[in-house]
């Protein structure tokens, strides 16, 4: 890949007439991906007529592997100096990110990265948070999501953008890139970034999935694999575009917002959905309020769906209370700080 040819797609997925007037968050690592997106983006803007907005790099200090992160930070900050840029660094309370388990601590180091790229937002005034997922980070999220078990939300994949508060979006520029073009591009540069170690280290799912099951697909059952689930998400995706438009009305009618952590849904308007409906409504309004969906079993939406209208209380993970009287339901959450996949 050419030194230009990187941005020349970012540009042709996210026109920069769309973001060069506002400012940006883009949320560096050091890594490869991150680095790219930053380096393209700066390219971008300075092409660009109109460059009203800023640039904002903002690196998240986990403090996971010692002096290695570190290291990290300092390479990011001289990044951000060598491109004119602000940079915003942010670090993790200590003993906040040692949950037993690398599931855990993969989960609580997302939910703070994300907080700190929220609050950074905030700071700026910035309309979108950018990060550096790419094609590979998207096969690698649906073949996960299928093993764990997952539904056609999930089949669907890393959404493009996602509105994250009234003010500000993430979006994710890169997702139709591989990891190998966007080393191309940085050799092309001779642009140098960081390796994190911990991204070989089998013990993560993750980890697993890149270095050993997909390679053994492809090896061993189709050597397009990658492909074949990339057209999986996008048919999934294409349905639950045409579901959501015919439970846009019903949405509208049956369910009201009373705040971001209380919602108030009319199950009498909800009856005649079959419950496959009901639950994908549920599941949306989840996402839309950012509630945590981690606990959210394939059983603790049907209970729910099934709940919708009925005299029932109970509590489900998050922790979210249901109180169902007569036909009116109300789902009452405890107050959480967002946080993404």
């Amino acid at each position: 890949m050419t030194a230009s040819l990187l941005p020349k797609r970012l540009a042709a997925d996210w026109p920069t007439a769309q973001w060069c007037d506002v400012h940006v968050v883009v949320a560096v690592s050091g890594g490869a991906d991150s680095v790219a997106l930053s380096r393209a983006l700066a390219a971008l803007r300075a092409q660009a007529t109109v460059s009203a907005g800023g640039l904002i790099i903002a690196h998240f200090q986990h403090g996971l592997r010692g002096a290695e992160s570190e290291a990290d930070c300092e390479f990011v900050q001289q990044l951000a100096a060598d491109l004119r840029l602000p940079c915003e660094v942010g670090r993790a309370a200590a003993g906040s990110l040692t949950q037993p388990g690398s599931a855990g601590i993969e989960e609580a180091a997302r939910d703070a990265r994300y907080r700190f790229l929220t609050q950074t937002a905030a700071k700026h005034g910035a309309r979108y948070i950018a990060t550096a997922h790419t094609r590979d980070d998207q096969v690698e999220t649906i073949l996960h999501r299928m093993l764990r078990g997952t539904g056609l939300a999930g089949l669907a994949g890393i959404p493009r953008t996602r509105r994250l508060s009234e003010l500000t979006t993430l979006i994710r520029p890169m997702l139709t890139i591989t990891r190998t073009e966007v080393e191309d591009y940085l050799r092309e540069l001779g642009q140098p970034f960081r390796n994190d170690a911990s991204n070989t280290d089998t013990s993560f799912t993750r980890n697993r999935l890149r270095h050993e099951l997909l390679p053994q697909l492809a090896r061993d059952y189709n050597p397009q694999v990658s492909a074949a689930l990339l057209r999986l998400a996008e048919q999934a995706e294409e349905t639950l575009a045409a579901l959501e438009a015919l439970l846009e009305p019903i949405r509208q009618s049956a369910v009201r917002v009373i705040s971001p952590t209380e919602v108030v849904i009319d199950g009498a308007q909800l009856r005649s959905l079959p419950p496959a409906a009901i639950r994908h409504l549920l599941l949306r309004l989840w996402q839309d309020l950012n509630w945590p969906l981690q606990d959210m079993t394939a059983e603790k939406w049907n209970e729910l769906a099934a709940a919708v209208g009925s005299e029932r209380t109970f509590d489900l993970p998050g922790p979210v209370s249901v109180q169902s009287q007569g036909t009116q339901t109300r789902l009452v959450a405890k107050a959480r700080e967002n946080c993404s996949d």
